[in-house]
């Protein structure tokens, strides 16, 4: 298992006092992104097209730590953009930790030989580099030519200096199957701790929007992996996956799971983002607000066009760790079974009557350049 036991046994803690207390509603990990600005141009990623002054903000030292203490998840993911181009990270990263949460720090590894000497080893703390495949296959996904080959030398870097590290995986339509599974075998290999893997979500500020899975071949790919998997466990070879296996059998298709957008919440430059990470259509300025004045239920499959392909980690993770928690039961029959692969899928979740996509993304970026303009900082330089 790729999930630390520590981790396991916290943040199952956590949940079960949270159901016992009736709080319906709770995060299980923080998406903070104290930055935008990225190093690559990911064809993927709709994430880094903004103006240029709105890419030169970051959040500061007490603005994510405030993100912290206010949100109270037990697991903080930092992304962005790049967080290494934060001259402030090692700074977050070590007070983040003195507060006892679980830590994974996303990077795409360009910069992380030179910066790995300012973070020390933590049993709480996890590289999460991000590396979609071989060495074809992720280079595509980047838009950039040699960026696996660093991003395996950064793993083995880390893993030799003590670290913990991980991969974030995603994946899009024209996946192969057989790839996939020796990519994962290779990661295995060179000793990655944990694989946390996920469909694409279809950002509408993406380039490429012609390579994003739907639900159903999100399913299809998933069991063929799935499938490699059985045959090299017959072998005596496991892949370590970061993830609950409830999600894994949900992106195989044998689990009907509602989103639950509130279960990873995101604070990043413009605020706390309503209502996920992965879609931003309006921002509230605590947690408090986000979690009280954010109609939940105008979200998520069936409610609403824009959520109606997302199988994404982000949104239904939390939804499989609260199952696992609940029904006990499911977790330890799918340990003795493992992930089905063939045969009928649970059912769907219907689009009849979800609501059409609203298109916010420019009002947002013009009401950010109002609130800075004339008190932008410089940009940094290129590193």
């Amino acid at each position: 298992m790729g999930v630390p036991l520590k981790q396991a046994i916290k943040v199952g803690a956590y949940v079960l006092k949270q159901h016992l207390t009736g709080n319906r509603r709770y995060p299980l990990v923080l998406m903070l992104e104290p930055l935008f600005r990225c190093n690559l141009a990911c064809a993927g990623c709709g994430k880094i097209d903004y103006p240029a002054p709105i890419l030169n903000q970051r959040l500061s030292v007490a603005d994510a730590l405030e993100a912290v203490d206010e949100c109270g998840a037990p697991v903080v993911a930092i992304a962005g953009g790049e967080p290494l181009l934060h001259r402030e990270m090692p700074e977050i990263v070590e007070k983040i930790l003195a507060r006892d949460k679980f830590i994974y720090l996303c990077t795409n590894a360009l910069l992380l030989e030179k910066k790995i000497d300012q973070y020390k080893p933590h049993p709480n703390f996890c590289w999460d580099i991000h590396l979609d495949g071989d060495r074809e296959m992720h280079d595509q996904a980047v838009s950039q030519e040699g960026v696996y080959e660093r991003a395996v030398a950064a793993i083995k870097l880390a893993k030799a200096k003590g670290f913990r590290v991980s991969i974030n995986c995603t994946l899009f339509d024209g996946a192969n199957p057989e790839r996939v599974a020796a990519f994962l075998d290779t990661v295995n290999e060179i000793g990655v701790d944990g694989v946390m893997t996920s469909p694409g979500y279809a950002y509408e500020r993406a380039p490429d929007q012609e390579h994003f899975l739907n639900r159903q071949r999100t399913k299809e790919l998933f069991r063929a992996i799935f499938r490699h998997g059985k045959e090299r466990k017959a072998r005596g070879i496991r892949w370590k996956f970061n993830q609950s296996p409830l999600f894994l059998d949900f992106l195989a298709g044998n689990q009907t799971y509602k989103c639950t957008p509130w279960g990873n919440p995101t604070r990043n430059v413009f605020g706390w983002q309503r209502p996920c990470y992965l879609i931003g259509e309006g921002y509230a300025k605590t947690y408090k607000e986000l979690m009280e004045t954010t109609d939940w239920d105008k979200y998520g499959v069936g409610n609403y066009e824009k959520c109606a392909d997302c199988m994404v980690h982000s949104g239904f993770e939390a939804t499989a760790v609260v199952d696992s928690v609940k029904r006990p039961w499911k977790l330890a029959k799918l340990a003795v079974t493992g992930i089905r692969t063939e045969g009928a899928m649970a059912a769907d979740i219907p689009l009849d009557h979800q609501r059409p996509a609203e298109f916010v993304f420019s009002r947002h970026v013009e009401h950010k350049m109002a609130e800075i303009q004339g008190t932008e900082e410089p940009a940094e330089p290129a590193e």
